[in-house]
């Protein structure tokens, strides 16, 4: 027997931020995001041998070491986290041993929400090999529980929803750990004027996001109103996004997105550096109208909305950036996971 699971990384198109502890907490959040076709990818083999072993091109990681009854420790630390946790909550693997191979569309640091997604990946499998009942608003609270408190990873909340749910959702982050997920029906005209007005151009530099969102944490616990005032604009601007998004307004959408960046710019000197603002440059002077960087910031990926008419000429101009444009398109289905004959 074989499982294969796969759950879809996402733009964050509005509220960013506002799901990190411990604004959430003091002043909730509102996250405006949707999956795309890039995604994190897990597969598990049964193994008669009491081993582990792990290929995970995601980590960087490939190794096989003893299963036994104490923690695993294999130096992926996404796997680790989950089997651990899994293991803890609901008992044993049925089998002595397994195989787990983990490998992501995009790089770590993309901004993408990879790390979270590959989380939710990964429990997905191990929900599916062992017939484990997880809704998606359990498998989006056990792999945050994973990441967050088990693993200690700095973060938001809103990359594990997303990966668990798909689609365009509209996500409130209340204290305590409360979230409540608003899928968006979305027509089809607006997504397919969205995907022909958004281009996504990775800088060819992944970030250290943990860095950053630390820093806005600190901001937000010393109460520096300057970036706290920024994160209520970046906040509200999820709820006047979602509105133009659903009336298909797109000259509206480019104006949040561009307010956005520049409320998102306050919040730390490493969201933004020179590499970021010569792409923004570049693709503006060409005819982009406005812009954000997807995730924490630093690097990563761009989004850029485009008039469609002006897209090739962007295009063009970008190519002689070190960076990339990378085709995409949104997606509805959230993380999924099956099994094969072997």
């Amino acid at each position: 027997m074989i499982i294969r699971s796969k759950a879809p990384l996402r733009l964050g198109l509005a509220g960013g931020g506002s799901d990190v502890s411990p604004y959430s907490d003091l002043y909730g959040g509102n996250v405006l995001n949707a999956t795309i076709n890039l995604a994190a990818y897990c597969t598990i083999e049964p193994m008669k041998r009491p081993v582990v072993q792990v290929n995970a091109a995601d980590a960087g990681v490939q190794v096989e070491v003893p299963l036994g009854t104490g923690p695993l420790s294999s130096g992926a630390l996404l796997i680790d986290g989950v089997y651990n946790r899994v293991v803890r909550d609901f008992g044993p693997v049925p089998a002595p041993g397994f195989a787990i191979t983990t490998y992501n569309d995009a790089p770590a640091g993309s901004g993408l929400g990879t790390s979270s997604t590959m989380v939710v990946c990964i429990l997905k499998c191990f929900a599916e090999w062992m017939d484990i009942p997880l809704g998606d608003y359990e498998l989006a609270r056990l792999a945050y529980e994973i990441e967050r408190k088990d693993l200690l990873l700095s973060g938001g909340k809103q990359d594990q929803y997303a990966a668990a749910f798909g689609g365009f959702n509209f996500m409130e982050f209340l204290p305590s750990d409360l979230v409540i997920v608003n899928p968006l029906r979305i027509k089809d005209w607006i997504v397919l004027e969205l995907e022909g007005s958004l281009l996504l151009y990775f800088t060819g530099r992944s970030r250290e996001g943990a860095a950053i969102i630390e820093k806005q944490q600190q901001a937000t616990r010393r109460g520096d109103a300057r970036a706290v005032e920024a994160m209520h604009r970046i906040k509200q601007s999820a709820v006047e996004m979602k509105l133009a998004l659903l009336q298909g307004d797109m000259a509206t959408f480019a104006r949040i997105l561009g307010a956005a960046w520049e409320d998102k710019k306050k919040m730390a000197d490493a969201i933004t550096n020179p590499q970021i603002q010569q792409a923004f440059d570049v693709a503006l002077a060409a005819g982009a109208i406005s812009g954000k960087v997807s995730g924490a910031g630093g690097g990563g990926f761009i989004m850029l909305m485009v008039p469609p008419q002006k897209r090739e000429a962007v295009r063009e101009a970008l190519r002689t950036l070190p960076g990339q444009v990378v085709p995409f398109q949104f997606t509805q289905t959230g993380a999924v996971a099956w099994k094969l004959s072997s």
